[in-house]
């Protein structure tokens, strides 16, 4: 950071100044002082940028009010009014109302004087405090919320904390009270700043906290500051904060104040200066963890007053009958590389980074949570932060120019410097500095696995004394590891520069030591007069540029010791670049003035406040990084960065345009540089004077420029060279237009195609006569490719159609999903074409199986048919092809590899719809057999069970309906010379059914039981006899027994009793339990069987029990009615089911078969 004195303005009548208050939000500056002064002043520097321009005053009005000595003022920026108060306690509030101030409100209280007077951070409440203990809380619009007396007390300051809750009330005695904001005592704070007998009777004369309006430095960072008169001050997190920053300033203290965002707390007051014998009044600036950052001599007799500008650039004094104005120029921390610009600000949640590419105005952000320093070279930039995880590390991230890491590197020490070379990043705590060798994706190509040997990082004490033979040691021995000294040095670190060759530290009692790199090795010591703020080192690192604390800018050469009668001295300089390509060349920043230095001697100086980015080619690049911090979310190019010429390629341009080539040559050859010599080339080449282009051209290494001249030599028409000269400097319409009045347009052409104007070459082909159609076929093609790379595809297939290009028109087509002209383009080729199976694997991609088929058929490519009917799962198409192809057995082999693939996956219903597809029913069904057993092994419900059988049925009966509707099908050629009943269980296709008539008895019976009708569950339950090897013998008999006993048909459940008695899997146990059920129910009932349980054989009029179909006498075998589980004894009035062929009696059945559940 860096202070200068820019401004004075004097009050008439020589009246003394007590207080200032500037509005951080419209810039109004109030003044206060004796005999009632009042005034509001407005700076304004109109439409210049950045703080070099001279601000004039746009506002000066006087206020009339007040008669006493005006001692307290304070704005309320949310609702732009200004509150005053002066010596006789009389309060005034002011409104702005057509751009004049009047007055809104007076409050006089008449009985002591108010001693502050503080908005809170929301600008609706007011608190006054007057000097004998009174306290006013009011609200924005003259309300009062309530008053209390601190009787005892001696006022004289109040501040709001940041959320509102509280209020600081700061004592005679030095004491500081917290009450909350209803007026309740809270606390004292804890001073800590005094030994507790020396603090009594010592004032407060400032308190600020800080309200995070424009965010903090970091979380949780001290942003209470309280100032005595002695000198001391203490600043702190918070109210209870047990820690805080302490610190003295060592003068008489007036007043101090924190800048716009919390990070600088300006002190003023007086002192004796160490080269003075009377006290002085000085400004002094501190971090807001208490370090001394830099003091300033402000002249006058009485300093009274300090405030910041809004953005902290400017800070104002009120001495005596004088405001002071000093321009600040803020120690930033960005960087610039490869056209990017990386700066930090603050945000609500932390650091912000930003990287600007400046070319294409395209923005990156990253966020960390502290930032230390940003150092950039070439390519990449070093970020220093501290890890956001709880190890307490510290972290160097290199990222490119989008905010990449392209590598990073975590240490124990602060890095508080950092600088970076080509391969290096440097980082410097206090005591100890640290040379890390980075990696990036070109160093990784071009080491590869050698360059991991680099890769240790060396950590130094700046109290050491390197050779580099540690380092060779180690390269040698892995296993060697230098100890490192961690004791803190008495003279620390203060500031970092390194190039390609050699790295240097300064150190704050004005020693400087110089290393030499790679191989890390002290070199040279040297002794500054001052402690060094920043160092910077030339292109060939032979100088060394260094600013010290007082802003004093001196050179030291490399190679010899500092000259203390010093060649080169400059003051008040705050930055400063050398150039890139010339080391004799240096760019300083003199207050609002840019200096370049050549050699010693400076050129005429610039005006400008922009920080120096580049300096190359005699051409600066500045950024006004003021204006982009304070308004981060705006970048533009043309607003925030100034690019400024040496005076030498000013004076070069000037000669150029008004004197001529050969006074300019002799100027040039008095301040050679290779810029000079391209801009007299480029001025040569212009005038068609080709042997002092040429000349100038090697003089600069142009290579480029020296074959144009050896073109232009060998062309006789002046038209044609200057056609050339023109397309050379880029001005090719004018090239275009010389070559069209001489009547070569065939040059335009070439021309215009060579820079890829496509759209041009066209019209000027439609121009006349002398194209050809391969020309404009060509132009069509580049066109097209024009949109295809922009990913325009409906441009680019108008282009390619009238190019007739038929391959880019597929990928057209194919991205616009426009697959009818896909369709219309298949037509129109001849059949074999090569374009066809590109065609035919789109349609395949996208399912769309028939087109691909007919096109991979007229490409004469069957086999990639069938195979994409396959791909497809379209097996109905891929039997019709192998049927007129003769490669059904190829299908077949096909479709059963796909199918155990499926089963492995244990997706066995699409397996089923595969095979069904294919026309191959039966082994469909014998799949979904198994998977009915499967569910009978899992003991699943019933109801699950018998619909996988009758599916399995169904399919089985399809199977034989299109064997006996069409036994001349030769789709069947695929089962039958496939074995078709290989692995078919016979009884599943003679007996289909069987599974689902069991388990539909089985539901049949349980619903009926459950109903109430146990004769009819009786009957139905003994016909599950007949499926003992489908449902488990237990489950039927127990059922039977259960029926029979409800039904009271004793005796058909003492035959399921001894059946369940004699099951050979049932252990001894359970036989003795079902004996002992038995021995329990036929011990009450006799095992018989009711009468009423027979039936009467239509045929032979034998008798037969009702659960019997098998007649005794005739052995007539009667179905059983898949309604009532009944026989059917008359099928002539019976109903017949036309899909599984089950029968039932008219009166149960409705529409749907209960068995199969198709509809009737």
């Amino acid at each position: 950071m860096f202070i200068y004195l820019s401004k004075k303005i004097a009050i008439s009548n020589n009246i003394r100044i007590q207080c200032l208050a500037w509005n951080s939000t419209q810039g109004w500056i109030a003044v206060g002082g004796d005999d009632g002064l009042l005034k509001v002043l407005k700076l304004d520097s109109g439409n210049a940028k950045g703080v070099a321009h001279p601000a004039i005053l746009s506002m000066n009005q006087t206020l009339e009010g007040h008669t006493g000595k005006v001692q307290v003022i304070t704005w309320n920026e949310q609702n732009e009014k200004l509150t005053t108060s002066d010596q006789n306690g009389l309060i005034i509030v002011w409104t702005m109302h057509k751009g004049s101030w009047y007055e809104e409100m007076i409050n006089n209280r008449n009985k002591s004087v108010v001693k502050g007077m503080a908005w809170d951070s929301v600008g609706q409440k007011i608190c006054i405090v007057y000097e004998d203990g009174a306290v006013i809380v009011g609200s924005v619009d003259g309300n009062r919320i309530f008053g209390m007396e601190l009787k005892g007390h001696t006022l004289t300051g109040v501040q709001w904390s940041p959320d509102g809750k509280c209020l600081a009330f700061s004592l005679r005695n030095g004491e500081v009270h917290i009450y909350d904001s209803q007026g309740n005592f809270s606390m004292q704070v804890n001073i800590q700043c005094f030994p507790s007998l020396v603090m009594s009777g010592v004032p407060v004369i400032g308190m600020s906290w800080y309200d995070g309006r424009n965010g903090y430095i970091e979380q949780d960072c001290p942003c209470f500051a309280i100032c005595y008169q002695t000198g001391q001050v203490q600043i702190m997190r918070h109210q209870n904060d047990e820690m805080p920053v302490v610190f003295d300033t060592r003068m008489n203290a007036v007043n101090c104040s924190w800048n716009h965002n919390g990070s600088i707390l300006a002190v003023i007051g007086t002192a004796i200066l160490p080269d003075e014998n009377k006290e002085c009044n000085v400004v002094q600036f501190y971090t807001l963890f208490g370090e001394h950052i830099r003091m300033l001599k402000i002249p006058g007799r009485v300093i009274t007053s300090c405030v910041w500008e809004g953005s902290s650039l400017r800070i104002a004094f009120a001495v005596d009958s004088f405001i002071y104005f000093a321009i600040i120029r803020p120690d930033y921390k960005w960087g610039y590389f490869s056209s990017t610009l990386v700066y930090s600000h603050q945000n609500q949640s932390g650091t912000q980074i930003t990287f600007w590419d400046t070319n294409n105005n395209e923005v990156h952000n990253k966020t960390v949570s502290t930032l230390y320093g940003v150092a950039a070279c070439k390519e990449y930039c070093v970020l220093a932060t501290k890890s956001d995880d709880s190890s307490g590390q510290y972290a160097l991230l290199v990222c490119n120019s989008i905010a990449t890491p392209v590598d990073r590197k975590y240490m124990n020490i602060e890095p508080l410097w950092v600088a970076l070379n080509s391969s290096h990043v440097f980082a410097a705590s206090r005591d100890h500095f640290l040379i890390w060798y980075f990696m990036t994706p070109k160093s990784q190509t071009t080491l590869g696995i050698a360059g991991t040997k680099h890769r240790k990082e060396r950590l130094y004490h700046i109290d050491d004394t390197p050779s580099g033979v540690a380092e060779v040691i180690q390269d040698l021995d892995k296993s060697y590891q230098p100890t490192t000294n961690m004791q803190a040095t008495g003279d620390p670190i203060c500031c970092i520069a390194a190039s390609d060759k050699i790295l240097v530290l300064g150190r704050e009692s004005g020693a400087l030591q110089r290393y030499s790199l790679p191989q890390v090795a002290l070199v040279q010591r040297y002794a500054l007069s001052s402690r060094p703020q920043s160092l910077a080192i030339n292109c060939n690192s032979t100088r060394i540029s260094v600013i010290d604390s007082t802003g004093v800018l001196t050179i030291v050469e490399c190679e010899g010791n500092l000259d203390c009668g010093g060649k080169l001295e400059r003051r008040d300089v705050w930055t400063m670049l050398w150039a890139s390509d010339n080391p004799n060349l240096l760019a300083i920043m003199e207050k609002t003035r840019m200096y370049v230095i050549r050699g010693i001697d400076p050129e005429e100086p610039i005006m400008c406040s922009g920080y120096i980015a580049t300096f190359q080619d005699l051409e600066i690049r500045a950024i006004l990084l003021d204006e982009i911090i304070a308004n981060p979310d705006v970048l533009s190019a043309e607003e925030h960065i100034l690019d400024l010429e040496v005076k030498s390629l000013r004076d070069t341009r000037e000669l150029l345009e008004k004197v001529g080539l050969k006074e300019a040559t002799s100027f040039i050859e008095e301040n050679p540089h290779p810029r000079l010599w391209r801009l007299l080339a480029e001025a040569a080449i212009k005038k068609l004077d080709l042997k002092t282009a040429e000349a100038a051209f090697v003089r600069c290494s142009d290579y480029p420029g020296i074959q144009l001249v050896k073109r232009l030599s060998n062309v006789t028409n002046d038209q044609i060279k200057k056609a050339q000269v023109a397309a050379y400097f880029g001005e090719f319409n004018e090239a275009e237009k010389l070559y069209i009045d001489i009547d070569r347009r065939d040059l335009a052409i070439t021309l215009r195609e060579r820079l890829g104007d496509w759209f041009r070459v066209i019209q000027l082909l439609k121009m006349g006569t002398g194209g050809t159609d391969s020309q404009l076929q060509a132009a069509w093609n580049s066109i097209g490719d024009y949109f295809s790379d922009r990913s325009n595809w409906s441009a680019a297939k108008e282009y390619y159609e009238r190019a007739h290009n038929i391959e880019q028109l597929i990928k057209c087509y194919q991205l616009l999903e426009d697959y009818d002209s896909l369709e219309k383009i298949v037509a129109t080729l001849p059949d074999k074409h090569s374009l066809l199976k590109d065609i035919g694997e789109i349609f395949v991609s996208v399912g769309m199986c028939s087109q691909a088929v007919s096109t991979y058929i007229k490409s004469g490519l069957v086999e990639t048919a069938v195979q994409s009917c396959v791909q497809l799962n379209q097996w109905d198409q891929a039997v019709a092809l192998a049927e007129t192809y003769s490669m059904l057995p190829q299908i077949a082999f096909m479709l059963d590899k796909y199918a155990n693939t499926l089963i492995t996956k244990n997706r066995h219903l699409e397996v089923i719809q595969l095979y069904r597809k294919a026309n191959r029913q039966l082994d469909a069904a014998k799949i979904m057999y198994q998977l009915a057993e499967k569910e009978i092994a899992k003991k699943s419900k019933p109801i699950r069970i018998k619909k996988l059988y009758v599916l399995s049925a169904l399919l089985v009966e399809e199977h034989l309906n299109q064997k006996s509707s069409s036994s001349s099908d030769k789709s069947g050629y695929l089962i039958e010379d496939y074995d078709e009943l290989k692995g078919i269980d016979l009884k599943m296709v003679d007996n289909a059914w069987r599974g689902a008539e069991a388990y539909h008895f089985l539901m049949l019976a349980q619903r009926q039981l459950y109903d109430g009708h146990a004769d009819l569950a009786t009957m139905t339950s003994i016909h599950l006899k007949s499926y003992e090897g489908l449902i488990d013998p237990e489950e039927i008999y127990c059922l039977i027994a259960l029926a029979s006993c409800n039904a009271k048909a004793f005796g058909t459940a003492s035959k399921a009793f001894m059946k369940l008695e004699s099951l050979p899997t049932f252990s001894e146990t359970k036989k003795e339990q079902y004996a002992d059920l038995a021995m329990q129910i036929f011990t009450r009932h006799p095992p018989k069987d009711p009468k009423g349980m027979f039936l009467s054989c239509s045929t032979c009029s034998s008798t037969l029990p009702a659960w019997n179909g098998i007649c005794p006498g005739c052995e007539v075998r009667y179905p059983v009615c898949i309604v009532s589980g009944r026989p059917l004894l008359n099928l002539t009035s019976a109903w017949t089911c036309k899909t599984c062929k089950h029968s039932a009696n008219h009166i149960g059945v409705r529409q749907i078969c209960p068995l199969c559940h198709s509809k009737s």
